[in-house]
């Protein structure tokens, strides 16, 4: 009856909550045979109620730290709803067993064993704890008979954790008058004779004789005992601790042995299962994330960032994962504000369905930017603590460059902000830093082979690339596939011809074609140009080489771009550094760095966790610039953060710069390699970037705007909405809903805000909502919330722009075109060289990453609006083969960040009573 009952609850959860199950953890240590059948049972009674049972069995060399590990995963697994350990436990390790018990999470210890729910059934609180299932079955037997337990005298036998003593506190909070007696007990016969009820669990074979009960009285006989019987084949049988035989003809009601107490047992265990399940489902439901949002309190004037951000103490990071439904497992916890993600949570959540996914991109920018990682903040926070649907910001890191520079940190501004913004803004968990080491060991392994090649003969060079370690010479995995690349098929070393070794040993770079520079993440311009190998130990082997930015290296557009470990080695293995005199391609995997390389990213890999000021979770990972990469956040946070959401929540990513830069990237390689479909478009605007189209003056960092910006000028914005026009167009040209964002600065009139509005509208937009989230958090974001909601409930007819396999001309052509209004391209003579050169290599079918202004929509940054007819020039292609794209170089478009315009003086300081940092990023 309890099973058919079961059944049909789990069958109307289902109903309600499609997707949902009922799940229930068996922990087991060893492998004793009896453990094994009951487990094995309780499996098999899960399976006909439509419970998900998942048993997990450590060896008996399990440690009770190892035990300790797996309760904590399955007590932060959500999908687990009941949980127990196979007791005793099996191992040649000492465990403590109360230890092990107490460990379980309360709220999933069906089998009411932990302290806890131990003290909750002592003081009666029986709605809010879970009895364990022998006494809960013995219940279930004794309510069957219809009689009341209410005034009845009952006896308990027994006094053990399990049964006895939740027994008695059962019957008692039943309002029994019970007695408890035990191995010191010496008036049992005389106890027993006065009991209503019995319930014997003593351990000792019929014990209890038939002629000491009292006639009428219900026996509960929860006893299991084995007796020598010459008549079965075992030589044995099975006896409770009751006479049998003479009790059933005293007792109104009698349990058998084998029968009657183990089956409800079995049965109760899955009844509290159900039961947790139920719980769970009252207090979150599924696919709604129960989290605690953060409450602003605005302050006009609106403070500095910093200021705000050190003003709201962010919750504990292990607390944020645990709203998400990240599992402690999966979680790498750097102090108390921030921490990485594993990748296993991916491979855990595979099956989920994905949320919406919401690109935020921009008009063309002023050089002060127009806020797109305010609105990108402002968004999910108005998503998430105002219409409390689930939502994640998945955002670049910052470059300590820029952060150092004018244009400051990343992490938003005003009430819209990642925190602690310090701490975002500078080191976070070290990804930069291991990019930069990562980069500088190719730059070392390209010279120091160059030198070694110079200064060596072959045999000299095959002994130390292939060394005899205790008399045995053997090729590295990575050597193997150096050797099958260039056609030879051996594998022992003492095999190749004097031929071969020269190919093996010698990659013969030719020292023009290093495109592979050393980087760092400052702006230190005096190391843009630099010679190197100028010691007397390199022998007189000197070139002239530079130093990139970390944030420009190939590696950081590997990360961001990798859908895994094992994704991110093999496109580390294909980077190209440079090329040998006969014209081929020299990859990492050919310099023997590639296994170096991986190690070294190994934990860059895993996305940072988060937070926003009111409480929404944020992914940081990877940073790549956009314009000689792609400038988007990484594959792998966009992809656990829609796991996450769910089907109904929100993704939110930004991408860098314009439509016409970030956003077209984000859609013909980001979405491209991601195999991601985006739903919408939030479109950037401002007045301040409008009227500059529109031909004001120019707007520079650092100086005040000319009053052209502080005074109403419909004329000059509605000419300026030329740029707005069209980058709505770029967006829809993608098959993508467009939602206008105009983030209100205070300088703006309500008449232009509303024209704006109204221009974006009629230029094509699903919506255009005027935002005032820097001053008011997610509550000035709302409607524009409400905006993206709708929008991404209508048809998305997501394309690419061009199809890869396009000669590499046609593909350019088609985002000059296309994208940024050009009549047609030139390529200079340099990048025609390029074209035919990776063609040639077979790297012509990798997409098209351009780097140009993002202060025009054409290659000059003084063109504003929406130039046309212009020639697009390209003076150079680059190829960043690992990451997987070809990059022209547009103009006078340089590979390195811009220069300081000012000498350093940092309004930057630590305070050193209480280490906070003082002053503006």
């Amino acid at each position: 009856q309890v099973r058919e009952r079961l059944k049909q609850q789990v069958a109307e959860m289902k109903e309600k909550f499609p997707g949902f199950r009922p799940g229930l953890a068996i922990l087991q240590v060893g492998n004793r045979d009896d453990s094994n059948l009951y487990i094995n049972m309780k499996l098999k009674a899960a399976a006909e109620i439509g419970i998900s049972a998942n048993h997990i069995k450590l060896p008996n060399t399990a440690t009770e730290a190892d035990v300790l590990k797996c309760i904590a995963s399955l007590n932060g697994d959500p999908a687990v709803h009941g949980f127990i350990v196979q007791l005793p436990l099996d191992s040649d390790k000492p465990i403590n067993t109360e230890k092990i018990t107490n460990a379980v999470a309360p709220e999933k210890d069906v089998d009411g064993l932990s302290s806890i729910n131990a003290g909750k059934l002592s003081r009666g609180d029986l709605g809010d704890c879970f009895i364990p299932c022998t006494p809960k079955g013995c219940m279930e037997l004794i309510r069957q008979t219809g009689i009341q337990v209410a005034g009845k005298r009952a006896v308990v036998i027994g006094r053990s954790k399990i049964v006895g003593a939740p027994m008695h506190d059962l019957l008692l909070w039943n309002h029994a008058t019970v007695t408890t007696c035990h191995s010191k007990t010496s008036t049992l016969a005389e106890e027993v004779g006065k009991a209503d009820i019995l319930v014997v669990a003593a351990g000792k074979a019929e014990m209890v004789k038939g002629e000491w009960i009292k006639p009428g009285a219900i026996v509960i006989d929860c006893g299991i005992n084995h007796v020598p019987d010459s008549t079965k084949a075992s030589g044995k049988r099975v006896v409770g601790d009751v006479a049998y035989s003479t009790a059933k003809e005293k007792a109104s009601y009698i349990t058998p042995v084998p029968g009657g107490v183990g089956p409800m047992t079995v049965a109760m265990l899955m009844q509290s299962t159900v039961e947790s399940a139920q719980r769970f489902l009252e207090k979150f439901q599924p696919g709604k994330w129960n989290i605690q949002y953060n409450q602003l309190t605005l302050k006009m004037p609106v403070p500095s960032d910093i200021e705000i951000s050190q003003s709201y103490i962010p919750k504990a990071i292990d607390q944020v994962a645990k709203e998400v439904g990240l599992l402690p497992d999966e979680v790498e916890l750097y102090g108390q504000t921030k921490a990485k993600v594993h990748l296993s949570a991916l491979k855990r959540l595979k099956n989920q369905p994905d949320g919406k996914y919401i690109v935020v991109t921009g008009i063309t920018p002023t050089p002060l930017g127009e806020g797109k990682s305010t609105t990108t903040v402002g968004l999910v926070q108005a998503l998430g603590a105002h219409l409390h649907q689930n939502v994640f910001a998945c955002v670049r890191q910052p470059s300590q460059g820029p952060t150092f520079g004018i244009k400051g940190g990343a992490a938003g501004g005003g009430y819209c902000q990642v925190i602690p913004m310090e701490e975002f803004n500078l080191h976070l968990t070290g990804d930069i830093h291991a990019i930069t080491a990562a980069n500088n060991l190719v730059a070392a392994a390209v010279d120091a082979r160059i030198f070694h090649e110079l200064t060596q003969t072959d045999e000299a060079l095959y002994n130390r690339l292939v060394p005899s370690v205790n008399g045995v010479r053997k090729f590295s995995d990575i050597q193997i596939r150096r050797l099958q690349k260039l056609g030879i098929n051996k594998t022992d070393p003492a095999a190749l011809t004097k031929g071969e070794v020269n190919l093996f040993v010698r990659l013969d770079i030719d020292p023009g074609t290093i495109t592979w520079q050393r980087v760092l993440d400052t702006n230190d311009r005096f190391l843009r140009k630099i010679t190197i190998g100028q010691s007397p130990t390199e022998k007189g082997f000197s070139r002239m080489a530079q130093f990139d930015i970390t944030v420009s290296s190939e590696i950081m557009a590997v990360l961001a771009l990798s859908d895994g470990l094992d994704d991110m080695k093999k496109r580390l293995g294909r980077m190209v550094v440079a090329s040998s005199k006969r014209g081929e391609p020299i990859t990492a995997d050919d310099l023997g760095v590639t296994g170096a390389l991986a190690v070294l990213m190994k934990d860059a890999i895993k996305p940072n966790l988060m937070q926003t000021l009111e409480g929404t979770p944020v992914f940081v990972h990877a940073g790549p610039f956009a314009n000689i990469a792609h400038g988007n956040s990484s594959v792998l946070a966009d992809k656990i953060a829609l796991k996450l959401v769910g089907k109904e929540g929100f993704v939110v990513t930004e991408a860098g710069f314009g439509a016409d830069i970030g956003m077209e990237k984000f859609f013909n390689i980001k979405c491209r390699y991601s195999g991601l479909r985006p739903h919408v478009v939030v479109l950037v605007a401002t007045v301040r970037a409008l009227k500059m189209h529109g031909g004001g003056p120019a707007v520079t960092a650092g100086v005040p705007l000319p009053k052209e910006y502080m005074e109403e000028n419909l004329q000059l914005l509605a000419k300026g909405c030329s740029n707005l026009n069209k980058q709505i167009q770029n967006a829809r040209m993608f098959g993508v809903p467009v939602v206008v964002a105009v983030n209100a600065f205070k300088t703006d009139t309500k008449a232009e805000l509303a024209l704006v509005v109204q221009l974006a509208k009629e230029a094509g937009a699903f919506d255009a909502v005027e935002c005032t989230h820097w001053a008011e958090g997610g509550k000035g974001a709302v409607a524009l919330a409400q905006a993206v909601q709708r929008a991404s409930q209508t048809p998305s007819n997501f394309r690419f722009l061009y199809n890869v396999e396009l000669p590499v001309i046609d593909k350019i052509r088609l985002i000059a075109q296309q994208i940024y209004g050009a009549r047609d391209i030139e390529l200079l003579p340099e990048a025609q060289e390029k074209v035919a050169l990776y063609t040639k290599q077979g790297f012509g079918n990798l997409p098209i990453c351009m780097a140009k202004t993002h202060l025009s929509l054409s290659h000059d940054p003084e063109q504003k609006g929406a130039p046309t007819g212009f020639i697009l020039p390209i003076r150079d292609i680059r190829a960043s083969v690992g990451a997987g794209f070809l990059y022209p170089l547009v103009g006078t478009m340089s590979t390195m960040p811009g220069l300081p315009t000012r000498p350093c003086f940092y309004d930057i300081d630590l305070d050193p009573v209480s280490g906070a940092v003082n002053g503006l990023f």
